[in-house]
């Protein structure tokens, strides 16, 4: 069995501490409730407080939680309250649609799956939650990257690799399908990154109008795109889907 990482470990206890009781803590009262050196406690509570996840009071010297903490707390909600809201719309976008449904999210330079519908018929599937997808090639990713100027960032400043001979790499051409998708409200994914499959995706906005995700519908090129044009009624659908779950966030109408 793996051992713990005991600095880690310190650390995570001194973030409870403060999350609990009193609002600030000296550094003494740290130590002592940790049964820590003062040394030891100082330098934890300055490499927390580098990284944003402890503040100190000025006046005081005392130590209290930090705001980093809270944007990674909404971001946690945000994702979970996401998922919630668009599990009714997924699952009926499948069941139209009869493919496999997809909600990604902005992690890592990449997309991470967090909610898979798949495909209503018999078929053998693997459950894709917490999978990464590209941002460039994908039409989960291409949708957050036309949206939110941090995806645009990490996909624009980092190394766009080719999948297929379909997969777009240039950056004039990659900027110029982005602003087709701001102007289309959707983007797609015809075999350029993984052969045979295509996909059709939205963003989703939260109550600040923020895009804080995208949903999908993946399958068989030839299915998605019979005539090598993407089904009209699948594009409604997706935009649909998506208006629909932005509503239930409070986004109000798109």
């Amino acid at each position: 069995m793996a051992k713990n990482i005991q600095s880690l470990e310190r650390a995570a206890a001194m973030l409870r501490l403060l999350a609990g009781g009193e609002r600030r803590l000296g550094l003494s009262d740290i130590a002592s409730s940790l049964d820590l050196a003062k040394g030891t406690a100082h330098g934890i509570l300055r490499t927390l407080q580098h990284e944003g996840f402890v503040e100190q009071d000025a006046a005081s010297g005392r130590y209290q939680l930090g705001a980093e903490l809270l944007r990674l707390g909404n971001s946690y909600l945000d994702v979970h309250e996401l998922r919630a809201r668009a599990l009714v719309w997924t699952d009926d976008l499948a069941r139209s649609s009869g493919e496999s449904v997809h909600l990604g999210v902005l992690h890592q330079h990449g997309v991470l799956i967090v909610h898979h519908v798949f495909r209503p018929d018999d078929s053998r599937q693997v459950l894709e939650v917490g999978a990464m997808q590209p941002l460039h090639s994908t039409a989960l990713g291409k949708v957050l990257c036309a949206y939110d100027p941090v995806a645009h960032s990490e996909a624009t400043e980092s190394e766009r690799g080719s999948f297929t001979s379909r997969t777009v790499t240039d950056g004039e051409r990659f900027e110029a399908l982005l602003d087709l998708v701001r102007a289309q409200g959707w983007a797609a994914d015809r075999e350029e990154t993984w052969e045979g499959v295509a996909a059709v995706a939205a963003p989703v906005h939260d109550r600040r109008r923020m895009p804080v995700g995208a949903v999908a519908v993946t399958g068989a090129v030839e299915r998605l795109c019979p005539g090598g044009e993407l089904r009209p009624e699948l594009i409604g659908a997706v935009r649909d889907c998506a208006r629909a779950v932005s509503r239930d966030l409070g986004a109000g109408r798109f």
